[in-house]
């Protein structure tokens, strides 16, 4: 505690780093993934292509991927933007199949009643499934969220990793400080923490019908 409170300032500042370093990813990634679950959902072989695909993918080491990227993108290797993209790839691996589960999961009879009602395809998907998947929707990106949180200090190994700065240090310190290790940490678990609470209470709102079954 004693060098986190010696440390608070910096601390702070590397923490803002690091959640936008994560969350940015999610955001992209949510809007990406939402079209292609739309579309996995809408035609069987299209699902039979984007949900191994997407599985696949979330598979791949983030270390490995963290590398991959400047060659990918033409991007420097100390930009932020290759940690933004891998990450953005696993949220996407991540959300496609809970996406379309969820959308799939849609009774038949709501699906009619909305088209009886008027409802085209998109109108329908954005009035009527899109509202009825958010319970599977935020559970998904909360995952996606607390994983994103934990990989960006393994981008620290190529010198973009907000928090993962102190563990770095705190190993290559000789001795090793651990002090400064078990800060970085705890400030991780706790951001994590955080965001997924936040994410929970958005969820809550998003969907009241949903927390009123759960209540009965």
């Amino acid at each position: 505690m004693n060098w986190i409170i010696d440390h608070l300032p910096q601390l702070l500042s590397v923490s803002g780093e690091h959640l936008q370093l994560a969350l940015v990813p999610v955001a992209v990634g949510l809007l990406l993934s939402l079209p292609l679950a739309w579309v996995a959902n809408r035609w069987p072989v299209a699902r039979a292509i984007l949900v191994p695909v997407s599985a696949l993918l979330y598979t791949i080491p983030s270390l490995a991927l963290f590398v991959m990227m400047p060659l990918l993108l033409g991007t420097k290797v100390l930009d932020p933007i290759n940690v933004q993209a891998a990450l953005t790839i696993y949220t996407v691996a991540l959300l496609v199949r809970a996406i379309a589960d969820a959308l799939a999961a849609v009774p038949e009879s709501v699906i009619q009643a909305a088209s009886a009602m008027g409802y085209r395809a998109v109108g329908r998907f954005f009035a009527v499934e899109l509202p009825l998947a958010v319970p599977v929707l935020i559970a998904g990106v909360r995952v996606a969220a607390v994983s994103n949180i934990s990989l960006v200090a393994v981008g620290q190994i190529i010198g973009v990793g907000g928090l993962g700065f102190f563990l770095l240090q705190g190993f290559q310190s000789s001795p090793p400080n651990y002090q400064e290790i078990v800060g970085g940490i705890v400030l991780i678990v706790v951001l994590a923490l955080v965001v997924d609470g936040l994410l929970a209470l958005a969820g809550r709102a998003l969907a009241p019908w949903n927390r009123k079954a759960v209540s009965r």
